[in-house]
């Protein structure tokens, strides 16, 4: 019962902050708003997007990079990135999903687990955490990025689950 009425409580507050009505984008802002955004991936306009230098292990890696969508929270974004040979540590601090489209990478997570990533292949890197990318030639890649929630939003699905009977979703843990 005090699981159900705090649960409820969490509720009532996301209710509290939760406009009522939508708001109005401005002019600017309503391609955002689209339904869904669409373009050929290899049309995108590659920007340049320097590797930390400090992470750079060894080589001299060029990586580019093009956004080609963002949610209209900006909590999720798709984008478009390729990187040149070289050896470097990646902090991800966002959740990513990754599909490989050309070339390949080395990967090392920080439990030491090594895989490499191919065409064709899906990696997922936890939001938080380090992993070391070795790339021999080239690769590119399709990023699929998503904030982490914050704690208390994780533990109310939590909740949740568990007063419905549901085991715990993998994809929501912290």
């Amino acid at each position: 019962m005090a699981l159900k009425m705090l649960f409820a409580e969490l509720m009532a507050v996301a209710v509290r902050i939760t406009p009522a009505a939508p708001r109005l984008l401005p002019v600017k802002q309503v391609a955002r708003k689209q339904a869904m955004v669409a373009s050929p991936a290899m049309d995108l306009p590659m920007l340049p997007a320097p590797i930390n230098p400090d992470w750079i292990v060894a080589g001299a890696p060029v990586a580019r990079l093009a956004e080609h969508s963002r949610s209209h929270d900006d909590a999720a974004v798709t984008a478009m990135w390729d990187c040149t040979a070289g050896e470097f540590n990646w902090y991800f601090g966002w959740d990513e999903t990754v599909v490989i489209l050309e070339g390949e990478v080395h990967v090392t997570a920080e439990d030491g687990t090594e895989t490499v990533l191919r065409a064709g292949d899906i990696g997922f890197f936890n939001g938080g955490t380090w992993a070391n990318w070795r790339i021999e030639t080239y690769v590119r890649k399709i990023a699929f990025c998503r904030k982490k929630f914050p704690e208390p939003v994780v533990m109310a699905y939590r909740l949740r689950d568990m007063l419905r009977g549901e085991a715990p979703k993998a994809a929501l843990a912290a």
